[in-house]
Formats: structure tokens, C-alpha cells, sequence
């Protein structure tokens, strides 16, 4: 059944998405934040280096001036302010006994414009050691401030932020298409099984969804193979019940006739008249019969009593039991049985079905045909075969065999509810096996049973 695809998410496509924003709007926010403070605390770091080389350098010029001087006293500190003023701060120099190192009018003022504004105190002033023939003789101080946020960290910042803002627009997208695509066939898939459960029998996922790889499309697949299996039961039940009225039909009335005959007066009770009725009476009961021995079939997975037999000799049980009926029908009954193959099988359902083999060839074949019943093994198989040379079965009917009450047209006049082969398919499906016929419409006909053997270590080989 073709439908409008699904648009809404659904409850469930509703809790993805929320799921998915909230892992990803966290991922995002904690990536931002680590970013942020990695990127200050290597520009800081940065800065800091920078700061500590152009202390040394500092400390490095002033320490020429001291030698070429031979003290402080008339010593050209001209370049270590100059280095100082390239590097953005204000220069403070201390001699060996802690006291400030009087510096030119000129240079002091330099060095004070270079350092106004900037403490010299705290994270933003730089000390460095001035050393001369190896031992101190004064400290220079570089003054760069309070540290202030820079052009890089800004445009770090930023770039970060607007990275951040992209990827939570992104990782949305994307939640709700992943949300989409996982819901949406649920709430197609949703919307189907009510429609079927409702009534309608047509009911099917789509085409594009139970096509899907992965989980979703087995899910699909699985909702219309169970809706497919459902139908047949369904159709199956009604034909079976069909063919049961009509079954019973014809021998209740039957029976209701011949006794309102009697009742009325209108036929003498006579032993010939009695023995028709109870003909009727027989079929009706045979009838039933075989659809409690069917429904007992049908559920012989849930209560077989499985062990290790030899299919062989289970053979020639079924053929020894069915000879009698043979030999009073005219027709010839050989068993050629391999030894020792065994099988994992309930041995008295197992013999029921073999035995409803031979009762269908005995009912079928004519006088004068013959039967061979055959045991082999071969590849992790126990096959049994059934083979007659009887009228065979005609090409429109194979496909019918193992059905319920069904006979082919050639069949109408036999005997029988057409539920014998039935039994057979449900007992050897209990096992694990499978069931085949195979004629060629006038020669006779061949079924085939199948089922897996015991394995060697089971069997102790």
C-alpha cells in the first residue's frame, strides 16, 4: 500500500534530537572553553618569554655600560633604555646595595616617558641580575604594566567563538537529520502496523524503508514478512474452514436423511440400510479424527520426546505394520533400509508420518503396482523415500500435496480427508526435516523426507 511519507519526527525522533543537541552543544561548549583558556595561557606564556628575554638584554647592555665604565658612576645607560623602550617598558636599574642608579637628565626622562603609566611592581615588571666578571652588580627592572589582552588573543577569541557558534549550527543539522532519518520510518513503520492491526490487510512499509541497510530495514522487512505470514494464516484458516463444513456436510447429511427416512417410516431398517448409516458415521468420524491427529501434528515441536534412533529399523517397523494392508490391496511393498544411520527424532511421531506415507501409496497405487521403500544417508542427511508405481499426480496438483484437505480433482472419488500428507509436513518440519513429491503425472510418484543426522559425537563413533 502506497502512503505519504511520514514528515513529523514523533516522540521518539523528539527525544534524538534533544539527546543529540545536548551532547552536542556540551562538546561544543567545553571545546570553546578549553580553547579559550589554551589559547590565553599560551599567548601568555608567549608574552611572558618576550618579556624575560628583553629583561636579560637589558641587563646584558647594562652590564657593558658598568664594565666600560668601570661602575655606575658615568656609566651610558642610553642602551639599555633604548632596549627597554623597544620592548614597550620603563627601566629602573639598582645597584649592588639595593640603591637606584642615578642615570642623565635626558636618559631618566626617556626611561620615565617609556615607563609612565606602568608599574614596576607585580606580573607586569620583569627583574634580571646584571653581572660583570662574574659576579652581581646590580638589578635592572623592566616595567611593563599590568598585562593587557592582545591584538592575537582578540583575534584568537573571536575566530574561536565564531567557531564555536558554526559548529552548534552544525551539529543541530545534523541531529536533526540523523533524529529524522532514524524516526521517521519508525513512525511510517508506526503508522502501518495500526492500519493492519485495524483491519487493513494491505498495510505495508515502504518501499524505501524496508530497502534501508542496517536494523531499520530488517525491522521493515520483518513487519511485512510477519503482515505477509499473517495474511496466509488468515486465508488459510478460511479455506480450512470451508473444507471442514464441507467435509462434514456430506456425511451429516447423509445421516440426517437416511434417519428422517427412518423416522417417517418410508425405508424398512434393514441390516443393509443400518450399514450405510454407519458407513457415514464412520467417514464423519474418521474425518474428525484426522483433523485432531493434524492439529496434534502442528504442535508436535512443542511436545516430541527426541533421542537418538536409527531411521532404519523405524523403516522396516512402518513397513512390516503397513504390509497387511498392502498384501490385501495387491500391491507389492520392498524396503531396502541402510543400516545404522541415525537420527535426533521422537520415534512414534516419526513412525506416524512414515506410516501415512505408505497409507497414501496403499490408497492411491493399484493393484499390481508395486512400492519401495528406501533408507540412505548421505552428506549429514537421512533420506527416506517412498516410491510407487502407481497413476501419478498430475502437474496442476503437485504444488497442493502437502495442503490441507486437499485432493486433486483426479482424487475426488478416493477415500480419505486429504490430510494425511498434511501430518507428514508438520511432523518432519518438528524435526527439522522437509518433505518433497516428485512425478511426472502418469509413471508414479516419489516423496522425498529429509532429515539431519546425529552427529558423530552424539552417536559416539
Amino acid at each position: 500500500m502506497t502512503r505519504e511519507p511520514g514528515s513529523g519526527l514523533g516522540p521518539l525522533g523528539r527525544r534524538l534530537l534533544a539527546a543529540f543537541v545536548l551532547v552536542a552543544l556540551s562538546s561544543v561548549i567545553v571545546l570553546t572553553v578549553a580553547a579559550l583558556i589554551g589559547t590565553a595561557r599560551g599567548l601568555t606564556a608567549g608574552e611572558d618569554d618576550q618579556r624575560t628575554a628583553a629583561a636579560q638584554a637589558t641587563a646584558s647592555a647594562a652590564a657593558l655600560a658598568y664594565g666600560a665604565a668601570g661602575g655606575w658612576v658615568g656609566a651610558d645607560m642610553s642602551g639599555p633604555v633604548a632596549i627597554a623602550g623597544a620592548a614597550g617598558a620603563g627601566l629602573q636599574v639598582w645597584d649592588a646595595a639595593g640603591d637606584p642608579v642615578a642615570m642623565p637628565e635626558a636618559i631618566a626622562t626617556e626611561s620615565m616617558m617609556q615607563g609612565m603609566g606602568r608599574g614596576t611592581q607585580g606580573r607586569g615588571g620583569v627583574t634580571a641580575t646584571v653581572v660583570v666578571d662574574g659576579a652581581t652588580v646590580g638589578t635592572v627592572r623592566l616595567g611593563f604594566g599590568a598585562p593587557s589582552t592582545s591584538t592575537a588573543q582578540t583575534i584568537a577569541w573571536a575566530w574561536i567563538l565564531a567557531a564555536a557558534v558554526a559548529a552548534r549550527l552544525v551539529a543541530f543539522a545534523m541531529a536533526w537529520y540523523v533524529s529524522g532519518r532514524i524516526s521517521r520510518p519508525l513512525v511510517r513503520l508506526s503508522a502501518a502496523s495500526r492500519a493492519f492491526a485495524a483491519g487493513d490487510r494491505t498495510a505495508r512499509s515502504l518501499p524505501a524503508d524496508s530497502s534501508a541497510p542496517g536494523e531499520l530495514g530488517a525491522l521493515a522487512r520483518a513487519f511485512d514478512a510477519t503482515a505477509d505470514d499473517v495474511v496466509r494464516s488468515e486465508e488459510a484458516r478460511r479455506r480450512m474452514s470451508a473444507d471442514i463444513a464441507h467435509e462434514l456436510r456430506t456425511p451429516l447429511a447423509a445421516l440426517q436423511a437416511g434417519l428422517e427416512e427412518l423416522r417417517d417410516g418410508l425405508v424398512v431398517p434393514d441390516a443393509d440400510r443400518i450399514a450405510a448409516l454407519h458407513a457415514q458415521s464412520v467417514r464423519l468420524g474418521r474425518v474428525v479424527g484426522d483433523l485432531a491427529e493434524l492439529s496434534s501434528a502442528e504442535s508436535a515441536a512443542m511436545s516430541l520426546r527426541r533421542v537418538p534412533i536409527d531411521i532404519g529399523r523405524l523403516v522396516e517397523d512402518a513397513a512390516r505394520s503397513a504390509r497387511p494392508s498392502f498384501d490385501a490391496a495387491g500391491i507389492a511393498l520392498d524396503c531396502d533400509a541402510a543400516p545404522h544411520v541415525l537420527v535426533n527424532a521422537d520415534a512414534d511421531r516419526l513412525h506416524q508420518a512414515v506410516g501415512n506415507l505408505l497409507a497414501n501409496a496403499v490408497r492411491y497405487c493399484r493393484p499390481g503396482d508395486s512400492v519401495l521403500l528406501r533408507v540412505t544417508a548421505n552428506d549429514g542427511s537421512a533420506r527416506v523415500t517412498v516410491s510407487d508405481t502407481g497413476p501419478g499426480i498430475a502437474a496442476a496438483d503437485l504444488p497442493h500435496v502437502f495442503e490441507r484437505l486437499w485432493r486433486g480433482v483426479a482424487d475426488r472419488g478416493e477415500a480419505g480427508s486429504g490430510i494425511g500428507l498434511a501430518v507428514v509436513r508438520e511432523l518432519v518440519a518438528a524435526h527439522g526435516g522437509s518433505v518433497s513429491v516428485a512425478s511426472d503425472g502418469a509413471s508414479g510418484a516419489t516423496f522425498t523426507v529429509l532429515l539431519p543426522t546425529v552427529d558423530a559425537a552424539v552417536r559416539g563413533d
